[in-house]
């Protein structure tokens, strides 16, 4: 089944340094080999790891990246371009809009 234009929602809860994490990240890019339009939205402890050098590089290569503004507040880390920054309404919409949505918790 040709997967090329394909939407993948996914969702990150943990801290970077968690298997769930770096395994979110490994799913990422496999889809984006397959021509896959991935949405990955960090939320709770993932905030931390919006600057990850992995996910910065699957930015590059096109994943759309998004994080919970809440929870980079509570963190104190600053609003940067390296994701665009959200409410959860955007998960919603990623769950509703894409073919096949994951969540990847502790």
């Amino acid at each position: 089944m040709p997967l090329r234009g394909k939407k993948l929602g996914l969702l990150l809860s943990t801290r970077p340094e968690e298997p769930s994490f770096q395994h979110g990240l490994r799913v990422a890019e496999a889809a984006l080999r397959q021509g896959v339009d991935v949405y990955l939205y960090c939320i709770d402890d993932a905030v931390q790891g919006v600057d990850h050098a992995k996910l910065q590089a699957l930015k590059a290569r096109g994943l759309k990246l998004y994080a919970c503004a809440y929870g980079a507040h509570r963190r104190r880390i600053p609003l940067s371009e390296k994701a665009v920054f959200a409410g959860l309404t955007v998960v919603s919409d990623l769950i509703a809009g894409t073919d096949r949505f994951l969540a990847f918790n502790g």
